[in-house]
């Protein structure tokens, strides 16, 4: 399991349950604190200070690298084929970016992502509390230059977060949420899951994704006994294989919210299909 910047799922549960931890430093690879046309670290140095690539995609391609390191290892310690990622809050960002971009990546566990993460982009702005998308936008360059134009517009993107989740599928998928703090936009968030989580249910994938923000503890990165059950099912389903649990998706009451508000589509079935 590789663990973003410290801060993720519990990790004495993920030791217990058998899995191995890679602490990985997303800042070495892309640095916060720095002027978008001066970006620094790894990526950067590789690419150029004034790349126009956000921080959030510079921390999914040292995460590949690390992935091409085990791979090349030839399977004698950690198995390529067995790896997860997660993270939270700006970590929980990062996470949800590389397990999106690397199909290497077995199970995915974004936790209280918040705005430039999870929670839709065209929902945020309705959303009383939540980070405002200029807001993440400016606070650090986790998004990529282009998406400057769209922070007081979402609505003309063409795309939004529910297709992001829809590209982790049909692989594992924990996502991780507090209803606590308006700031992280769970609403939102829970949007983003449920329209993702048809995805997973087209391609006849709908186990492989859990969501919860059902929880008491309001503390920002908190251990949370709600997730220590689900976590544990996740890593022997997608890392060991060892158990076939179903996902579940538990939404808080008070971050719910309604797919129907935005859905304009119905889910096809694409099992089956070439």
């Amino acid at each position: 399991m590789v663990v973003l910047g410290g801060f993720g799922a519990d990790t004495a549960t993920i030791k217990a349950s058998g899995a191995a931890v890679i602490s990985y430093d997303p800042l070495a690879v892309g640095r916060e604190g720095t002027p978008r046309n001066n970006k620094q670290g790894a990526f950067y140095s590789v690419y150029g200070s004034s790349s126009s690539t956000g921080l959030l995609m510079a921390w999914a391609w040292g995460a590949s690298r690390i992935i091409d390191v085990i791979e090349q290892s030839g399977g004698g310690i950690l198995r390529a084929d067995a790896i997860g990622v997660t993270g939270c809050s700006r970590y929980g960002k990062g996470a949800f970016a590389v397990g999106a971009f690397d199909q290497r990546i077995a199970l995915t566990m974004p936790i209280e992502s918040g705005t430039a993460g999870l929670p839709i982009y065209r929902g945020v702005p309705g959303e009383s509390g939540a980070q405002p998308l200029s807001s993440a936008y400016s606070e650090q360059p986790w998004l990529g230059d282009a998406f400057g134009s769209f922070t007081g517009n979402p609505a003309t993107l063409p795309v939004d977060t529910h297709e992001i989740v829809a590209m982790v599928a049909p692989r594992g998928l924990f996502v991780m949420e507090n209803p606590h703090i308006d700031w992280l936009g769970a609403r939102s968030g829970s949007v983003a899951a449920l329209g993702g989580a048809e995805v997973y249910k087209a391609l006849g994938a709908g186990s492989n994704i859990s969501y919860w923000s059902d929880v008491q503890d309001g503390n920002h990165c908190a251990v949370r006994s709600e997730w220590k059950a689900p976590l544990q099912q996740n890593i022997r389903k997608f890392l060991l294989r060892t158990g076939n649990d179903p996902g579940v998706i538990r939404v808080s009451g008070k971050k719910a919210g309604n797919l129907a508000e935005w859905r304009n589509w119905q889910t096809p079935i694409l099992t089956g299909q070439p």
